[in-house]
């Protein structure tokens, strides 16, 4: 019996004393021993305030073509010409790269630049860099090209 009460009364008194010291000691424990303060660049914390005023109205802004990606059918002889940062993966057909001038496009699935002229595998995401270059037929390919578009572009 004597063990029991004890027991008990050392299990009340470290609790107790683990309070008290929790209660006592009020200055932060750190792993680092570094205390951030608060609204500083070490804070990661900011409210909803803080960000909506940051950010503003940047939501508004975007591309014209949207965020979807549009299924377009090229027909044999025209040119797809994007926008600035357009994204086309050619699903079936035969395509060439077409630039106004020696530059090419970004095949950001082959990591390389395709140069006027070349073809562009099927199934590749070509991101155009600058407006006015696009993709046509090739020469030798006398069917319609079906692409997926993400952004903007004009068929001529």
């Amino acid at each position: 019996m004597k063990k029991w009460v004890a027991r008990i009364a050392l299990g009340a008194v470290l609790v107790v004393g683990g309070f008290g010291i929790g209660y006592w000691n009020t200055s932060t424990i750190e792993a680092d021993g570094a205390l951030a303060v608060p609204g500083s660049v070490e804070d990661p914390v900011v409210t909803k305030s803080y960000v909506d005023a940051l950010v503003g109205d940047k939501g508004q802004e975007g591309n014209t073509g949207g965020d979807k990606l549009e299924v377009v059918t090229v027909p044999n002889g025209k040119t797809l010409i994007a926008n600035e940062g357009t994204e086309v993966i050619v699903r079936a057909g035969k395509a060439v790269a077409y630039s106004p001038d020696s530059n090419g496009l970004a095949d950001v699935t082959g990591g390389k630049d395709v140069f006027k002229g070349a073809p562009i595998p099927a199934n590749h995401l070509i991101i155009f860099p600058r407006a006015g270059r696009g993709i046509t037929t090739d020469p030798g390919f006398t069917k319609t090209l079906t692409v997926l578009v993400r952004g903007g572009y004009t068929i001529q």
